[in-house]
């Protein structure tokens, strides 16, 4: 519905007008909702979810995601690191001394750029207030100016054998990266598997790796896929 009011989630939910307050406040500062007087609406990038809110969910299986593609990471002198929270985990346990580090992510950037020794590239554009992230026709046109030795990134969803975005912007700029770089390695974890998606950015076999925390459910095309599990 788009816009919803206290007292309507209060009854709703069985619970005080207060306790519904506190939680939207909440849900506020996790960017998933905009409020207004008396209630609560989406905002207009609402498909795409806060960035704070993903670092919170499923941190063990994007802990795991990141420590078993810690041993498959190919030599590189320069990558590609997408705004999502599962590359940020591993970004975090990356020896990145002396490598060239180009992301649309503000808080893989704040997190790298305190370690020393790294050349970090932040690419510019539209700030989403969602994601935390970089976005747009500007950020796309930046990549021309790369070349990447490997792409870390993760998606919004796996459908029929491929790796889907909700976003135009974000599956036009993870095509971009996936056409500049010369290996490219999908991370996901086992819940992607049932989120939705619209924009495909590429099918899960022409990712040289696809590393996930377990088996992916039975119906999921793997024919030609390079997975570890």
């Amino acid at each position: 519905q788009k816009y919803c009011t206290v007292n309507y989630l209060s009854k709703q939910l069985f619970v005080a007008p207060i306790t519904v307050r506190r939680d939207l406040t909440e849900m506020e500062s996790m960017g998933l909702i905009e409020r207004s007087h008396g209630g609560a609406i989406l905002p207009e990038n609402s498909s795409e979810i806060s960035i704070f809110f993903r670092m919170e969910k499923n941190p063990k299986e994007k802990e795991r995601v990141a420590t078993k593609a810690l041993l498959h990471i190919p030599f590189f002198k320069t990558v590609f690191i997408d705004s999502s929270s599962t590359a940020l985990a591993l970004a975090e346990r990356m020896d990145l001394n002396y490598k060239t580090v180009i992301t649309n992510n503000l808080q893989t950037a704040i997190q790298l750029s305190k370690k020393p020794n790294i050349s970090l590239i932040l690419l510019g554009g539209t700030v989403h207030f969602n994601t935390n992230s970089t976005t747009g026709s500007w950020t796309t046109r930046q990549m021309d100016d790369f070349s990447f030795d490997l792409m870390l990134s993760s998606c919004a969803s796996v459908i029929d054998g491929g790796a889907y975005e909700r976003s135009l912007d974000g599956r036009e700029l993870k095509q971009m990266a996936f056409k500049k770089s010369k290996k490219r390695i999908l991370l996901v974890d086992h819940t992607k598997f049932n989120e939705q998606g619209t924009y495909c950015t590429a099918k899960l076999k022409e990712y040289d790796l696809v590393i996930t925390d377990c088996k992916p459910p039975e119906g999921v095309d793997l024919d030609g896929v390079n997975i570890v599990y």
